[in-house]
């Protein structure tokens, strides 16, 4: 029922960057933690980012992503985004956001079944 719709993707050369970002029309968005993953092909889906329910004060974050990409979010705007800079050719994926309404913590963070919903994705391509 909550549907998510990311946006914000594309093909950016080495050292570029993008935002993510992922919108829904949900009322309740506030209450949601969010997180972002990404799948490349051939590979497992791997958790990147995660930030908190509300004011989004507890973040987490993959260590291949730490220095380089930032979550945050905007009630307001129903919204999550993902800042990522300084993007390298092994960041190329599909990247997806999801919604929990479980209490967060590192554990749940990481662990895509504590996701109830998903955005369709949007593709990142980052070429050397």
């Amino acid at each position: 029922q909550v549907h998510l719709v990311e946006s914000g993707g594309g093909l950016v050369q080495a050292g570029g960057s993008l935002r993510l970002s992922c919108a829904t029309s949900d009322r309740t968005f506030s209450t949601y933690a969010m997180g972002w993953f990404r799948q490349a092909p051939g590979k497992e889906r791997e958790f990147v980012a995660g930030i908190s329910r509300n004011s989004g004060s507890i973040i987490y974050y993959a260590d291949s992503v730490k220095g380089r990409f930032t979550i945050s979010r905007d009630n307001a705007k129903n919204t999550v985004y993902l800042q990522m800079n300084s993007l390298k050719p092994e960041d190329t994926a599909v990247y997806h956001c999801a919604a929990a309404r479980i209490y967060y913590s590192s554990g749940v963070a990481y662990d895509s079944r504590n996701y109830a919903y998903w955005g369709r994705g949007t593709q990142v391509t980052v070429s050397s």
